[in-house]
């Protein structure tokens, strides 16, 4: 069983060009949790860091980026709603962030992971002094062709 500080973090790199989010998003989900390691428990954050480069051109298979939308509400009369590409084009980084979100545990642990995750729009991040090692995925890529 893992303890709190005994365990090693690693920094992993994505590129999210062209990859399918919600694949992309389990993929990073299990990375944060830990579960790709042998020493797994689940009530200690034993998961590594995850760098994610090219937000903005994550894909959805079919037409999910404009028929799907997020909601929220904002406290005064009405319902917002917002749709995937509309919200990509705002804010690139939202799109990963929200769907790993819903994959984490529901719980204060969640919170701590979620600060182990770095998005980034562009292919540039500042995290290079840590030495990301490219993680290993076997993730379908988007197709082009509609």
């Amino acid at each position: 069983m893992a303890k709190s500080g005994e365990v090693d973090k690693q920094w992993h790199i994505v590129d999210a060009s062209d990859e399918v989010l919600g694949r992309l998003a389990s993929d990073i989900a299990v990375v944060l949790m830990g579960k790709h390691r042998p020493e797994y428990t689940p009530h200690v954050d034993c998961g590594d860091f995850v760098i994610v480069t090219n937000a903005d051109k994550v894909a959805m298979t079919g037409r999910k980026m404009d028929v799907r939308h997020y909601t929220w509400y904002t406290g005064h009369p009405g319902l917002r709603l917002e749709s995937y590409s509309d919200r990509q084009q705002r804010k690139p980084e939202d799109l990963i962030f929200h769907a790993v979100r819903r994959m984490l545990p529901k719980n204060k642990l969640a919170t701590q992971m979620l600060k182990k995750l770095k998005i980034y729009a562009g292919p540039e991040h500042p995290h290079t002094a840590q030495q990301p090692v490219v993680l290993q995925r076997v993730g379908k890529k988007a197709s082009s062709d509609k």
